[in-house]
């Protein structure tokens, strides 16, 4: 049963979340508010089904919205012709050598519809600490020495959270998201959360979970709560995607 208004967190940043079935109906998904973004209240947060989004200017919300979009690490999509051009491509894929880049190139992104970013420098601090900890990791897409794709996310346990994706050059974000199903298929992670849906997420093969599917399949994967220190795979050529 959803609760009438959020709860507000505690200043201890080991605090368990409150259960992600609470969550509101309107805003939807919206479970609580406050507490912080350090390493641990982060892992919790991820481990419980949530996950932080905000603006600057307002407290910390924790989200677990009624519905998530999640991908089968073998069922990303890419289409017939996108194929076919990425056989003739000089990319590369490569994992965990520009967290940073990656992530500031996430948040200064201009996005239709949307003024600002919710990737905060607060936010950026905050997952580059998770990323040294072993939890947060990057895929990235190369040109030479010149990134034009990649996205983060979060792993605890076995289920990773992809937080955000970019293109520098077009279709730089779709190599990164293939890139980053086949790395998660190969570690036998059969599932990845892409949190909030969207049309192009949905084309190239994302499926809407109503919460309760996706916290049964999830909670299990992140109950351990461990960092992944082997999660990066060796780089190789973008066109391996498709070969």
């Amino acid at each position: 049963m959803a609760m009438s208004r959020p709860l507000l967190l505690g200043p201890d940043p080991a605090s368990p979340f409150p259960p992600a079935e609470l969550a509101l109906d309107e805003p939807d998904g919206l479970v609580c508010i406050g507490g912080d973004l350090s390493p641990v209240r982060l892992v919790n947060a991820y481990a419980a089904g949530m996950f932080p989004w905000f603006s600057e200017g307002q407290p910390i919300l924790w989200w677990s919205p009624s519905e998530r979009l999640v991908f089968r690490s073998d069922g990303v999509r890419l289409s017939t012709r996108f194929r076919r051009d990425l056989r003739r491509s000089p990319w590369e894929v490569r994992f965990d050598t520009a967290f940073d880049r990656v992530i500031a190139a996430c948040a200064t992104a201009p996005r239709p519809g949307q003024d600002g970013t919710w990737i905060t420098p607060a936010m950026q601090r905050a997952y580059g600490q998770l990323h040294r900890l072993g939890h947060a990791h990057s895929v990235e897409v190369w040109d030479g020495e010149r990134l034009v794709g990649g996205l983060y996310g979060v792993a605890v346990g076995t289920g990773f959270h992809a937080e955000s994706m970019v293109s520098l050059e077009s279709g730089g974000s779709k190599v990164a998201l293939a890139a980053l199903g086949r790395r998660l298929d190969e570690l036998g992670w059969p599932l990845f959360d892409a949190q909030i849906e969207n049309p192009h997420l949905r084309f190239m093969g994302g499926e809407v979970w109503p919460r309760a599917r996706f916290l049964s399949s999830f909670l299990a994967r992140t109950a351990s709560g461990a960092p992944s220190p082997d999660w990066a795979g060796t780089p190789y050529p973008a066109r391996q995607l498709v070969d």
